[in-house]
């Protein structure tokens, strides 16, 4: 497994299947799936592509320019399922790594999700599925807008200057095998390929960015990633200066994946960055 394990870490380049959306007209909605369930579905037409995703440990990339990167990061949570030290620990370490990978002066957590591709476990723990769809998780109206659903005494403020949302993702507990990560360099977006989506929760609607196929997006992942690994993303900048807004990302069939590969376990955070 040692000698698997490296050699799938230095690999190139992989070919797999990315699940896009069809820009056919057809409103696109995210919503639960029902019935006490924990799933989201999409009602959209998937257009399944083939794409070329390269080896992101071969790159240097950054928030500005690719909009994501890679950072060696050791977390003191020692269960990932305990909401106490999610908050107490975890949030706080969350929001000096964004800091000091972003510049941002002041971070506020304001979200987190645990994702499992084991089904029998996430009916247990009553936790999210991974997302194998282009998506990006906010949009030129959303963005905004979760400022002013969690900051509404100072939004007026704050959306007068620079903010982001700035993402944190990474495996829980082993190496990821199975489903991991797969990031769009921003610059290779086109506005034409965002199609506006909306995501119904049971106390509000929001709006989501889903991703029609592009031959020119190049698309990256970290083989194996370690939970000392942290991918930091943006999904939102207020900026229109060039440098990135929105990274498309999403959870793709690694054919690379050894057999009986452990599922995927990850939490994502969500936060507000501002400068």
């Amino acid at each position: 497994m040692m000698q698997l394990a490296t050699q799938s870490r230095d690999i190139a380049s992989i070919e797999a299947t990315l699940n896009y959306v069809k820009n056919d007209g057809q409103k696109i909605v995210v919503e639960p799936v029902g019935g006490g369930s924990t799933e989201m579905k999409t009602l959209g037409t998937l257009d399944p592509h083939p794409v070329v995703i390269r080896n992101g440990r071969k790159f240097e990339t950054s928030l500005d320019g690719e909009g994501f990167l890679l950072a060696w990061h050791e977390t003191a949570v020692t269960d990932f399922f305990d909401e106490t030290q999610l908050r107490d620990v975890y949030y706080p370490e969350m929001i000096e790594l964004i800091k000091a990978q972003s510049g941002a002066k002041r971070v506020v957590v304001f979200d987190h999700t645990l994702r499992t591709a084991d089904d029998a476990d996430r009916a247990a723990r009553r936790i999210r599925e991974v997302v194998p769809r282009v998506h990006n998780d906010y949009t030129e109206w959303s963005g905004p807008q979760r400022v002013r659903d969690l900051l509404p005494d100072e939004a007026d403020r704050l959306l007068a200057g620079h903010f982001a949302i700035i993402q944190v993702w990474r495996p829980i507990r082993y190496p990821v095998e199975t489903f991991p990560l797969a990031l769009c360099d921003a610059q290779t977006i086109a506005v034409n390929d965002l199609i506006v989506t909306e995501r119904r929760h049971p106390d509000r609607i929001g709006q989501t960015y889903s991703v029609s196929y592009n031959p020119g997006h190049q698309w990256f992942w970290f083989p194996l990633q370690r939970r000392e690994e942290a991918i930091v993303f943006k999904v939102y900048d207020s900026l229109k200066d060039g440098r990135a807004r929105f990274s498309a990302h999403t959870a793709f069939d690694d054919p690379t994946a050894p057999p009986n590969a452990r599922p995927r376990e990850s939490i994502e955070i969500r936060t507000l960055a501002f400068f």
